[in-house]
């Protein structure tokens, strides 16, 4: 796995996962061009995290029954088609139909990512897993400022047709360069999915590891939904460009916890789990005295960041050394709980604000990685070092 190519599965893999956001700073200039009120317009978040839902559940598990030097291209040439449809949709219907579409084919990340675990060596899987997993959520962070960055000099359907362009690049560079492996395993498409549920059956590491990953995403998608109501409140005020340059912050924090894999290939993958959850919790602490503050709260969010995205990258690494054979299954697993974390996250953070502001949510947020400093704490010596 040269360093060439794990730079590249973690740029397409950036992009793709990047083309679920795009559309979120943008629903008010939708909304006004397609002259539907702004509520309707957020449906389109909706539909293409559905889209992107079964994606995962659907596509992801046939990287191990394929071959991904064929499969992966192809999903992203589909999402560029997506997104030229989404930039010339002419009505809400429309461009509701493309947001699916494009959530349900921009799943090349979730495929390189075990992919990378593959070509990796085991001495340095961790490493390479953590850069690729870096790669996807700095996709997510950068989406939504060049977003408002290129919508405000050239319109909203601009952004749909440079991510287009730079999606079927990406998939044309990465045919020529993924590596032609045999699929990992041959068994029909109904039994595929159902190993999926199988593994989460009969792997108990792979369950704790899951609880463990959606327990973290809620915690994330609860801290970046209440900030951007934060932010945009007294004392700080903040339009939305100035909301979205805040992800920089974060972006910090993703950059920085590549070094949890390397910890993870050094055998402190469990101990480091442990340091997380605490790091995380005193994060949440510190903003809840401090929320008015903003040295205060951009150093919170580029620590919170570190701890949640070091977590990601060693639960993955982890439950990615179970089987070499199941591995994008395993990835499905996975990322569907977190799916489930973060919507749960998401409406738990809006639920929050309206009954008590910040301090709710960040009493909250402190609490719940209580409780999955809990779940490592009684596991660690069992599920997690088995």
């Amino acid at each position: 796995m040269p360093t060439r190519l794990t730079v590249l599965f973690a740029i397409a893999g950036g992009v793709a996962v990047g083309n679920l956001y795009y559309s979120q700073p943008l629903l008010h200039l939708i909304g006004t061009d397609l002259h539907v009120d702004t509520a309707h317009a957020g449906l389109l978040v909706t539909g293409t995290q559905i889209g992107y839902a079964l994606g995962v559940l659907l596509l992801v598990p046939l990287g191990d029954s394929h071959n991904r030097r064929a499969l992966i291209p192809a999903l992203m040439t589909l999402s560029a088609g997506a997104l030229v449809a989404s930039a010339v949709a002419p009505t809400l219907v429309s461009l509701a139909a493309a947001s699916v579409m494009l959530g349900l084919t921009t799943v090349s990340g979730q495929l390189l990512t075990p992919l990378a675990g593959d070509l990796a060596e085991d001495r340095d899987r961790g490493r390479v897993v953590g850069i690729v997993v870096s790669g996807l959520i700095t996709g997510i962070l950068v989406s939504r400022i060049a977003s408002g960055v290129i919508a405000s000099a050239w319109g909203w359907r601009s952004v749909f047709v440079i991510a287009a362009v730079l999606t079927a690049i990406l998939a044309a560079v990465l045919y020529v360069q993924i590596p032609s492996l045999n699929p990992k395993t041959r068994i029909r498409y109904p039994t595929l999915l159902k190993s999926v549920v199988t593994l989460l059956v009969s792997e108990p590491k792979l369950r704790v590891t899951a609880v463990l990953g959606a327990t973290g995403f809620a915690a994330f998608t609860m801290f970046w939904t209440a900030l951007t109501l934060l932010l945009s409140s007294e004392p700080y005020g903040f339009s939305a460009w100035q909301v979205g340059l805040f992800g920089i912050a974060g972006l910090v924090g993703a950059l920085a916890a590549q070094g949890a894999g390397r910890l993870h290939d050094r055998g402190h993958n469990v101990a480091a789990t442990g340091c997380c959850w605490v790091i995380a919790a005193v994060a949440w602490v510190a903003t809840a005295f401090e929320r008015d503050v903003l040295a205060v709260m951009i150093c919170a969010t580029i620590v919170f960041d570190i701890a949640i995205q070091g977590l990601n990258i060693l639960n993955q690494s982890r439950v990615f050394a179970l089987s070499a054979a199941a591995r994008s299954r395993i990835n499905t697993a996975y990322v569907t709980s977190n799916f489930v974390g973060g919507a749960l996250g998401s409406l738990a953070a809006a639920i929050l604000w309206n009954a008590g502001g910040w301090t709710a949510v960040a009493i909250a947020g402190a609490a719940l990685c209580a409780c999955g400093w809990a779940v490592w704490l009684t596991t660690r010596r069992g599920a997690l070092a088995d």
